[in-house]
């Protein structure tokens, strides 16, 4: 069984009507409801506003895998919270930061760069696999698309990926590396893009596929 917690920053999911007529179960529930479906896998949730964010060392210890959604209030998260978190992934954690989290302070504070990035706009998003055979594209095809998207592009201020995963790219020509692989300390780090708060991403199959995927390979090896 991994342990599973699903962090969410549940702010615009919770103000934003826009947001909210797209999950109105709210984007942590959304994430932890797919997962939920795998048997192997016991999920729980934590969002800013809980005591502690959510955060505290006994739930910690009861997690394997951490997967982070943030995108206004980032800075609203305590050093000593990012503090816990960087240790979770250095002691063999596994952390899974989606689309705007590249922003979070856990995920630069493992990176160690600023992790700055390029918007060009939103429309459609086309995710090329370049390593096809890797455990998070099981079951995938080698490319596959969202209609509609934020489109991150290069340059992206990240270290360079212990394995580039995904490379997406767009009809302006413009491309983005949407899916690193990190190893951090006896853990893994795997930052994904998809994931726009507007649109229905958490919805689609083949992105619950990738996460669903990428918890398994961040995951602790407990043999």
């Amino acid at each position: 069984m991994i342990r599973v917690l699903v962090w969410c920053e549940h702010y615009q999911d919770r103000e934003d009507e826009a947001v909210r007529a797209v999950y109105p179960e709210f984007m942590h529930n959304a994430i932890a409801g797919f997962l939920s479906e795998d048997a192997d896998l016991s999920v729980k949730t934590a969002t800013l506003f809980d005591e502690n964010c959510g955060i505290t060392d006994e739930i910690l210890a009861e997690t394997d895998v951490i997967i982070w959604w943030g995108h206004m209030l980032h800075h609203e998260v305590p050093d000593e919270i990012v503090d816990k978190v960087q240790e979770f992934v250095l002691n063999g954690g596994g952390f899974i930061p989606l689309h705007s989290a590249h922003f979070c302070k856990p995920f630069i504070r493992l990176m160690g760069t600023s992790c700055g990035l390029c918007v060009e706009g939103y429309g459609k998003h086309v995710i090329n696999c370049v390593r096809p055979a890797h455990p998070i594209n099981r079951g995938l095809p080698e490319v596959f698309e969202l209609p509609e998207e934020e489109k991150f592009t290069e340059f992206y201020d990240v270290p360079q990926p212990d394995e580039l995963i995904y490379i997406s790219g767009y009809e302006s020509g413009r491309v983005f590396r949407s899916g690193c692989a990190y190893h951090r300390g006896r853990g893994k780090v795997f930052y994904f893009q998809p994931g726009h708060e507007s649109f229905p991403i958490y919805r689609d199959a083949n992105i619950q596929k990738v996460i669903r995927n990428a918890v398994y390979w961040v995951a602790p090896n407990k043999d």
